[in-house]
């Protein structure tokens, strides 16, 4: 798609207006605060309080009827699929503005007129007007040039039904470009899951006055597609805080300062453990990828004892054997990755681990073996008390195994599933997918904009064990406590793993693991990332 211009709301500023009018969301460039229901209905609460009655709903209204016209500027038959609530009555308001604008403009109402909200109720009455012509049936789909899903918004905890579904029914007939108001009508404002079976998929979605959580893990990205935001002027001083934050790195640009005396022990060694037989090829793309985020030494030690110990591609990569991690002194302060193609065998090697490694991130058979294990499992959970920090990957199946749930149970409420996993084995938590959770005990949890299906290969999971480890390994030194340095590294090390996979880079279409490191090398340059 063209790139998605600015839309200027001429005459809606107000003195403390962070932002004239809808912004593109993504590709995220700042981090963006992230409001459950709860924080949003108080946000909202206090600005009804402060303004004239129905005046928010109005410029509500009127943003989402600029935005329709930015996103379908020749559309001239428009339908508006409006509910019984706030979110109809934005869609209402919209749809008087549009008519005004002498387009052909239809509202279907998909809920009890006499039972409107009053600010909705305003805006019936506004688009009656306006000449917009109102009923309670959704229009034939052939011969739209645009629809909007103006059916149901923060407030929707369950599955559509009655009148709203057959709104939600007949904008998925629809084949002209459909946009959401809000949220796309069935999608949980909080987890990203489907409220039922039936949902709308959106080319592009406006979320008003704060941004969603759900619009950006579980199905909300699949749902939503592009994704908008206005805050209609009242959010830049929110006392509020927010549910969660949509990463983006604060980087400078050009290159990153280091000092000029800095040597390869500066930057830390990485060890990486895996490569049970037959599974060496997950261990060689973790050890590069440490490498590739700027691990000052990076050691493989596979466990399979017939595997020689080099590697002709990347002789930087120093290769020890598995007999060697019962030496002290050597790999204690190092930033150890286990689990990449470690198969059973790491089990075994896992208490050593969990006693001694200074920083840990734990991915694939090294998480399976921990959700087997109820002594690991405590193992785990008392590095936190020595002040020992550690980072767990899973992918949704591993985050069920250490749960004892099923899948469908992380994938209804990730947040929710990564916070119980953070406080219960009291480290950080990446829960892998679309939307990828970043949870750390005592820190804000992070939800990641980058990447998407082209992710979705053999070994991109342990390119990014390696080169969070490899970065955690680089920025030892900074100072933070242990846990909210994991945190950080953690954030920053699933955010360039996604942005370099993400085809609007031009970088990939389906990643292969081993081409997905060098990308990542290129954008940490471009972003002159520490």
């Amino acid at each position: 798609m063209a790139r998605t211009p600015d839309i200027e709301l001429a005459g809606m500023r107000s003195p403390n207006q962070r932002q004239a009018g809808p912004k593109p969301v993504l590709p995220v460039c700042r981090p963006w605060e992230l409001h459950d229901t709860t924080t949003s209905r108080a946000i909202e609460a206090r600005a009804l309080a402060a303004e004239p009655h129905g005046a928010l709903m109005l410029r509500a209204g009127q943003s989402v009827a600029r935005w329709v016209v930015a996103l379908a500027p020749h559309a001239q038959r428009i339908w508006l699929a409006c509910g019984p609530g706030g979110n109809g009555g934005d869609g209402l308001h919209a749809a008087a503005m549009l008519a005004r604008q002498r387009r052909h403009v239809m509202v279907s109402l998909h809920g009890d007129a006499q039972r409107l909200p009053a600010d909705a109720a305003a805006g019936l009455r506004v688009a009656l007007d306006a000449g917009v012509a109102v009923t309670d049936r959704a229009p034939a789909a052939a011969g739209l040039d645009a629809a909007v899903d103006a059916l149901l918004g923060l407030g929707a905890s369950r599955p559509p039904a009655g009148a709203v579904l057959d709104g939600v029914l007949a904008l998925q007939r629809v084949r002209a470009p459909v946009l959401a108001i809000d949220l796309p009508t069935g999608l949980h404002a909080e987890t990203g899951a489907c409220l039922g079976e039936q949902a709308v998929r959106v080319r592009a979605t406006l979320s008003l006055l704060t941004l969603k959580p759900g619009l950006f893990t579980g199905q909300g990205r699949e749902l939503a597609g592009e994704i908008w935001f206005d805050d209609l002027g009242v959010t830049a001083t929110v006392p509020e805080r927010p549910s969660a934050l949509l990463y983006a790195p604060a980087t400078a640009t050009g290159h990153a300062s280091v000092s000029h005396g800095a040597h390869k022990g500066s930057f830390g060694d990485t060890v990486v453990i895996g490569g049970a037989p037959g599974m060496a090829g997950a261990l060689d793309l973790a050890a590069q990828a440490a490498l590739g985020a700027g691990s000052g030494r990076t050691i493989a030690v596979p466990l399979d004892a017939t595997a020689p110990l080099r590697h002709e591609g990347r002789p930087e990569v120093l290769w020890r054997p598995a007999a060697s991690l019962a030496e002290p002194g050597w790999w204690e302060t190092a930033t150890v990755v286990c689990g990449c193609g470690g198969d059973e065998a790491v089990a075994t090697q896992l208490p050593l681990l969990l006693r001694r490694a200074g920083r840990l991130v734990l991915d694939a058979d090294a998480l399976n073996a921990v959700s087997r294990d109820g002594r690991l499992r405590e193992m785990l959970r008392a590095r936190a008390g020595r002040g020992l920090a550690t980072v767990l990957t899973p992918h949704p199946l591993e985050a069920a195994r250490l749960l004892d749930c099923i899948t469908a149970e992380v994938q209804v409420d990730r947040l929710r599933a990564a916070s119980e996993l953070a406080r219960e084995l009291q480290a950080t938590i990446v829960l892998k997918g679309s939307g990828t959770v970043i949870c750390t005990p005592g820190q804000m949890t992070g939800i990641n904009g980058t990447g998407g299906p082209a992710l979705a290969s053999g070994g991109t999971g342990d390119v990014l064990a390696g080169w969070l480890g490899g970065r955690w390994s680089r920025r030892r030194t900074e100072g933070l406590p242990a846990q909210e340095l994991a945190h950080a590294v953690a954030q920053e090390a699933v955010w360039l793993h996604g942005r370099a996979a993400d085809p609007a880079d031009g970088a990939v279409g389906t990643a292969r693991a081993q081409d997905l490191i060098e990308h990542m090398r290129q954008q940490a340059t471009k972003r002159a990332l520490p």
